[in-house]
C-alpha cells in the first residue's frame, strides 16, 4: 500500500500541489492524468525526493515519512523502495546500455559487479535490448534508451515504479514499443504509477486514474468510470479534448 496525504508544494508564489492525497493497492496501476502544469510531475518527484514537499506524509509498505521533515535515513528507505523512469531518460551518457543499468546496483545496492552484471544482462534481454549491452545512449534511438531506463528501474525490483510521462520525449513510431514494455511491466505485478497522456494505455492497463488539474484531484476512479462517464465537467473537456487528439496506437 502507497498512501500520499495532504502533500502540499510551492515553487515561489506558484502553489503547484494543494493538499493532495492519493491511494495505491499493493499491484495496482494507477494512471495519472491531467493538462501541462497540473502537478503531476511534481507529485511523483515529491514522492521519491527529487523535490521536497512543503508538507504532508507517505507511507510505503512499513515505512512512513513526514515530507518535509524526513531525514536522510528515512529519504534512502524510500528511495530504496521505488524507481523512477524519467520523461528524458536520465542515462549517463559516459556509460553503456549495461552499466547504465548495473548502476543503481553497485553503487545504491552495494551488489558485487559480476553479480549486478548478470542481473542487468537479464534485465535488457527482457526489454529486447540482449544485442545492445555495449553501446552508449548516443548510439541508441530514443526508445531503445527509454527502454534502457525501464530495465534500469525494473533490475532494482521495488515496490513501486514511478512513469514520469514515459513516451512524452519519443518520436511517434517509437511510442508504441514503449508502451508495450510498460504494459509487460505492468503484467509482473509491479505497483506503477503512471503520468501520461496516452489515453488508450490507461483504459487498457490501469487499475484506477486520477485526473489533476490546478494542482488537486479533480476525480479518480475506475477507467471505464473515468472515460464513459466522468462525474466532473473539468474531466469530460480535458478527455473529450485529448481524446480527439490521440493517435492510435497499438499495444
Amino acid at each position: 500500500m502507497i498512501e500520499v496525504k495532504h502533500v502540499k508544494k510551492a515553487f515561489g508564489k506558484l502553489q503547484v500541489l494543494k493538499d493532495v492525497s492519493v491511494e495505491v493497492e499493493d499491484g495496482q496501476v494507477v494512471v495519472i492524468l491531467g493538462p501541462s502544469g497540473s502537478g503531476k510531475t511534481t507529485l511523483l518527484r515529491c514522492i521519491n525526493f527529487l523535490e521536497n514537499a512543503d508538507s504532508g506524509q507517505l507511507t510505503i509498505g512499513d515505512t512512513h515519512v513526514d515530507l518535509k521533515r524526513a531525514t536522510k535515513k528515512q529519504i534512502l528507505q524510500i528511495r530504496r523502495k521505488t524507481a523512477f523512469v524519467f520523461q528524458n531518460y536520465n542515462l549517463f551518457a559516459n556509460k553503456t546500455a549495461l552499466e547504465n543499468v548495473m548502476e543503481g546496483l553497485v553503487t545504491a545496492r552495494h551488489i558485487p559487479k559480476e553479480e549486478a552484471g548478470k542481473s542487468a544482462k537479464e534485465a535488457l534481454d527482457w526489454v529486447g535490448l540482449s544485442d545492445k549491452y555495449h553501446f552508449y545512449p548516443s548510439q541508441l534511438s530514443g526508445g531503445q534508451q527509454q527502454r534502457i531506463g525501464i530495465a534500469r528501474a525494473f533490475v532494482l525490483n521495488p515496490e513501486v515504479i514511478l512513469f514520469d510521462e514515459p513516451t512524452s520525449a519519443l518520436d511517434p513510431e517509437l511510442v508504441g514499443e514503449t508502451l508495450d514494455i510498460i504494459k509487460k511491466v505492468a503484467g509482473k505485478g509491479i505497483t506503477m504509477i503512471v503520468v501520461t497522456h496516452e489515453m488508450s494505455f490507461a483504459q487498457d492497463v490501469a487499475d484506477k486514474v486520477i485526473f489533476m488539474d490546478g494542482g488537486v484531484v479533480v476525480e479518480e476512479g475506475k477507467p471505464e468510470e473515468i472515460f464513459s462517464n466522468p462525474k466532473e465537467e473539468r474531466t469530460r473537456q480535458f478527455l473529450s479534448r485529448i481524446i480527439s487528439l490521440e493517435p492510435n496506437y497499438s499495444i
